[in-house]
């Protein structure tokens, strides 16, 4: 059994403490954020203490997991704590705003001897995790070419800080962070990046980003992430290769589909559909289960924090590309 305290008391960590509420060898234990009346409304529907201040909750709560929850800048200094104090550590995405905060985070944890989790949820959501399993099984051949689309309205939590991009880092470090990190995962290391968008615009409420990345494989990606629709959250991919095509979308409730090429080019291309769990259990609730587990076993967690380090780093080049107006190359 871990004992887990929740730090920031937003959105993400309601939907963590629910997820501990079920994972049967979890228990939350305490809620901490710096706006007391969040962290009251929060550790109220599970009956545990709230505190303001994350000393106090570290003097009088006892606990084995700190869960961090808080805006971007923020992960850092509450990582280190929990770190001096002995405690595992799951931290929201992205690790950090920089790099600086990011191997800061890292390197204490392993000083300290404690892991350190970073909930890139999309590796558990049944469509994202099978299409790596058919990539990596050579389903579709050699990968060539990638494309990712996700977005929606832009977010508005009372503090509006995702608006402040030197907290938030915009649509590229908060949202397409996610399909940064699945790209790495599935396709291994990227070379160069080139990005444009509006995140210098100067558009209130508004980000939109196109990248272009090319892995040293030689695949080229094309990821598009939105905080300029007004319409409903779309989130979607295509991968082809010179086996076949992987294509899903949220707008559809066909299962994840895998097109091979004809050996007849007239015959053209013949789609599979390929099972796919429905979602049934949420990702968020796997995810952290799957944290819990390894900490209870002693297995190192699937997603490696230096992997979410090399998923900042990319997306942090990205925005200088933005910024810059030409191609970042990568080390």
């Amino acid at each position: 059994m871990r004992r887990v305290a929740i730090i920031g008391a937003g959105g993400m960590a309601g939907s963590h403490a629910a997820c501990y509420d079920k994972i049967e060898n979890a228990e939350l234990v305490a809620v901490m954020d710096v706006i007391p009346d969040a962290a009251q409304s929060l550790a109220e529907k599970y009956g545990v203490p709230a505190f303001s201040d994350a000393e106090e909750m570290f003097d009088k709560v006892e606990f084995d997991v700190v869960d961090v929850c808080t805006p971007t800048p923020f992960h850092t200094p509450y990582i280190k704590m929990a770190a001096a104090a002995g405690k595992d550590v799951c931290s929201e995405k992205p690790l950090g705003r920089t790099m600086e905060q990011c191997w800061e985070s890292i390197n204490v944890c392993k000083k300290a001897g404690v892991t350190l989790f970073v909930a890139q949820v999309l590796r558990w959501f049944p469509e994202f995790r099978r299409a790596n399993e058919l990539v990596k099984s050579g389903v579709v051949g050699k990968p060539a070419v990638v494309r990712t689309t996700r977005g929606g309205g832009f977010p508005k939590p009372p503090s509006n800080w995702f608006a402040d991009f030197e907290q938030s880092g915009g649509v590229v470090l908060d949202l397409l962070i996610h399909d940064i990190d699945w790209l790495l995962w599935t396709f291994g290391p990227a070379q160069r990046v080139h990005a444009c968008g509006l995140t210098f615009a100067g558009i209130e409420d508004t980000d939109y980003a196109l990248i272009t990345i090319r892995f040293k494989s030689g695949m080229i990606a094309h990821i598009e992430g939105s905080w300029a629709t007004p319409d409903a959250f779309r989130v979607a991919f295509e991968i082809a290769g010179d086996g076949g095509l992987i294509e899903y979308t949220n707008e559809k409730s066909s299962p994840l589909i895998f097109s091979r090429w004809a050996s007849d080019e007239s015959a053209g291309r013949v789609p599979v559909p390929v099972p796919s769990s429905p979602m049934s259990v949420s990702p968020y609730y796997l995810e952290l289960k799957h944290f819990i587990d390894c900490l209870e076993t002693g297995r190192e967690p699937d997603v490696k924090a230096e992997e979410s380090a090399a998923a900042v780093q990319l997306a942090l080049a990205a925005i200088e590309s933005i910024r810059i107006g030409r191609p970042v190359d990568l080390a």
